[in-house]
């Protein structure tokens, strides 16, 4: 079935452009002190340069073998250096407790059924650093791309495309009250709809 190491075969770097909050993000980790970040899921790169040019320490983990010589390949050009990790992100990060001053993660860990993305939670909470800051996002149900009767339903609020791109690969569809529940490590100051028309949430660990 095809999948991200798939596409990122095919089109190469996809995404180029960093998420539209990214600028924000960045002066908000400077105003507090943040120094290491994740990029959980960090594909071909482009929040890894974003934050490396800002000075930033700045790891990558990605499933994609593809995603990761993409993003190496552009990090080089550009003389630009990260500690990239090639992992499925249900599997323990390969990083110790409080690590992490923040952690990102665009549009991500929806993909996944849900036992799987607690545990991918949990292990975003135990890397992180008492107060450490994560940014999330991932896509409404409302403005997915696929008609319902092109998805299948393999648990609630989660759908397989069967068509597409993203043919196979689970979707999971936060509603709030499940955002708050699954997150409920952290004090989560933002909850919103972002420019791209997913939902975001920015917030610290308890």
């Amino acid at each position: 079935m095809p999948d991200w190491d798939d596409v990122f075969a095919e089109k190469g770097k996809y995404f180029t452009t960093p998420h539209p909050d990214m600028e924000r993000l960045a002066n908000l980790f400077s105003e507090k002190g943040v120094r290491r970040i994740l990029d959980l899921g960090c594909g071909t790169g482009r929040h890894l340069l974003f934050f490396l040019k800002k000075r930033f320490e700045v790891y990558g983990l990605d499933g994609s073998p593809n995603g990761l010589e993409i993003a190496k390949n552009w990090l080089n050009e550009e003389k630009l250096a990260s500690e990239l990790t090639c992992q499925k992100i249900e599997q323990n990060f390969p990083y110790k407790d409080g690590f992490f001053d923040a952690i990102i993660s665009i549009q991500v860990i929806h993909h996944n059924l849900m036992k799987d993305i607690v545990f991918t939670v949990n292990e975003i909470r135990r890397t992180l650093k008492p107060e450490g800051f994560i940014f999330l996002t991932f896509p409404l149900l409302q403005g997915f791309y696929l008609k319902m009767k092109n998805m299948r339903k393999v648990e609630k609020r989660t759908y397989i495309p069967l068509v597409g791109q993203e043919k196979g690969l689970p979707h999971h569809f936060f509603t709030v009250a499940e955002v708050k529940r699954v997150f409920s490590a952290f004090d989560l100051s933002e909850l919103y709809i972002d420019e791209t028309n997913h939902r975001a949430i920015l917030g610290q660990k308890i």
